[in-house]
């Protein structure tokens, strides 16, 4: 797991929110076994009690499972990678909506952005675009 911290959210929320993003892109699967606490902390270098933390977090919101003796494993649930995709695309959405209203634009202006980037990023190929979707 690579994680780059910062300042900007908890550590144990920017924890749920990486693994969330590989649960998205397909680096993890429905049963899918993660590292140990103690590794990932020891992976990450934080306090074993913020991943501990994120890892109750995570199986309170259904994302990952632990069962004594075997590990901690992505919940085996088959609508759990689109149901990841579409919370962390509203989250995006959301935040995105806001700022460009703030900045006054409209919901005409801002779906013709958001076409013009897509076509500048995805299919003009420039840096820094994401996967395809």
């Amino acid at each position: 797991m690579k994680l780059r911290l910062d300042q900007a959210s908890p550590i144990y929320q920017q924890i749920i929110d990486e693994f969330k993003r590989s649960i998205a892109r397909g680096e993890l699967g429905p049963g899918d076994k993660i590292p140990s606490q103690r590794e990932l902390a020891t992976m990450i270098q934080v306090n074993p009690n913020t991943v501990q933390r994120a890892y109750r977090e995570m199986e309170q919101e259904r994302i990952a499972e632990t069962l004594r003796g075997q590990g901690t494993f992505i919940t085996n649930d088959p609508g759990l990678v689109a149901r990841v995709r579409r919370e962390m695309a509203d989250r995006a959405l959301a935040s995105f909506v806001r700022e460009m209203h703030s900045l006054g634009y409209t919901k005409e202006a801002m779906t013709e952005l958001v076409g013009e980037a897509y076509d500048q990023v995805i299919r003009g190929g420039a840096a820094g675009g994401d996967d395809d979707v």
